[in-house]
């Protein structure tokens, strides 16, 4: 069981890119397992012989890949845009990070194309006031094309003209849907025949490639992207992703068993942020929601959209983990509340003077939700320069030991800063 997978446990940007970036150092495989170049996971790590601070933006490519001993894989569950690949690729080793040899791709992955991302902002253009928000990527609409089963996928890419007669048929269809809107389609035919070749030595068989991983004890960290609350099933439907971000997900996408799972860690922003539409229980529409989204810098790393922001749902954390089953959780932005004279918890949902059992799957039902807080006290002076638990305020330790009761899982990494050592490691009890 050498598999450790890194999953978000709310709304996404919680900062599991800092996690895995730390985890990747002892990881020989990082692989990323849903989702697309929709995700945004910020490292900042010393490159250089003077170890300068250098900030990576990941979006599609493992961010494990910042350690340069790590292997990068994109599993199948995974759509891939190949032009935003090559973008991504290319500014990581013009800042210095070499992945030559080390970077691989599921032949079984789907391709997200441009029409898929044509489509996506039509498709929110249809649905007016009520849009979902999609970064658009395009992730939806290819996600669409592979449940339908008409997507594209990488293998594809090398027989070309069985590729380019499935493609035409491909945007013919979307125009039958759409309209005919401006779209180049013989130049992309054209344009895929070099990105194909370009390609080609980073394609894999990844079923064959993980299990072989694994049958040779190798250590395989899995980065989860977006995060439980937009999973396609357990999220707010349909103001959610088009991938299981899940557990469930990891095994689908990567090709690997159950019991190749080892620990799963849930990463937890010390407060709750979502970008886009969709519910949001304990959002704060006030000057603590400005203060959050200000001194947590909440702005999206894919879109530069700003983030909503909220007191911390344990409504949404126990659903979170009664699904995915986390060995531990890494308590993420935590210094972001320092300033605070108190910090107020979501406890339960009330609707019609009764507790809500669950998180609701009906979203009529959780707009009606009374949200009961805890309120605890702040500790009001900065945790930035602590490097062991013992180092942080009594206050703040409450803080963790509360959320830790109410959820019955370990916090075992608290995050204080953006750093990659900005990171403590809370001693596990007995030990």
């Amino acid at each position: 069981m050498s598999t450790t997978v890194v999953l978000g446990a709310q709304w996404g940007d919680e900062g599991k890119g800092k996690l895995v970036d730390i985890l990747s150092a002892d990881a020989d495989v990082c692989a990323r397992c849903a989702g697309g170049n929709n995700a945004g996971h910020t490292i900042v790590a010393p490159m250089g012989p003077d170890c300068v601070p250098t900030t990576f933006a990941f979006h599609l490519l493992p961010s494990g890949l910042v350690n340069p001993h790590t292997v990068g894989l994109i599993g199948s569950g995974v759509v891939v845009h190949a032009p935003s690949f090559f973008a991504e690729l290319d500014a990581l080793e013009e800042q210095g990070l070499a992945c030559a040899g080390r970077l691989f791709v599921s032949d079984r992955a789907h391709l997200v194309f441009d029409f898929h991302q044509i489509v996506d902002g039509l498709k929110e253009a249809e649905l007016g006031g009520k849009s979902i928000g999609t970064t658009k990527r395009g992730i939806g609409p290819a996600y669409s094309s592979k449940a339908s089963r008409s997507g594209l996928r990488v293998h594809h890419l090398f027989d070309h003209a069985a590729f380019a007669a499935k493609f035409r048929k491909l945007v013919e269809g979307r125009f039958k849907r759409y309209g005919t809107f401006e779209y180049d389609t013989e130049g992309e035919i054209a344009r895929y025949k070099l990105l194909a070749e370009r390609l080609r030595p980073h394609v894999v068989d990844a079923v064959v490639y993980m299990n072989a991983a694994l049958a040779e004890g190798k250590r395989v960290l899995v980065e989860g992207a977006n995060a439980l609350m937009l999973d396609i099933d357990y999220g707010t439907y349909p103001f959610v992703t088009s991938s299981s971000t899940g557990i469930g997900g990891v095994c689908t996408g990567l090709g690997i068993p159950p019991r190749a799972i080892g620990t799963t860690i849930g990463v937890v922003k010390a407060y709750t942020t979502r970008v886009g539409g969709g519910p949001f229980p304990t959002e704060q529409l006030n000057d603590i929601g400005v203060h959050l989204q200000d001194v947590g810098s909440e702005y999206g790393v894919t879109t530069g959209r700003p983030r909503r922001c909220g007191w911390l749902d344990l409504v949404v954390l126990r659903h979170s983990c009664a699904i995915n089953g986390y060995d531990a959780l890494n308590l993420t932005k935590l210094d972001v509340l320092d300033a605070l004279e108190e910090i107020k918890v979501a406890v339960k949902y009330v609707v019609d003077g009764e507790e809500l059992p669950s998180f609701p799957a009906n979203l009529d039902i959780l707009a009606r939700v009374e949200v009961i807080y805890e309120t605890l006290p702040g500790w009001r002076t900065s945790i930035a320069s602590a490097r062991t638990y013992d180092d942080l305020p009594d206050n703040c330790r409450t803080y963790v030991e509360f959320v830790e009761r109410a959820l019955g899982v370990p916090v075992e990494w608290i995050g204080v800063g953006p750093e990659r050592e900005a990171m403590i490691r809370k001693a596990k009890e007995g030990k």
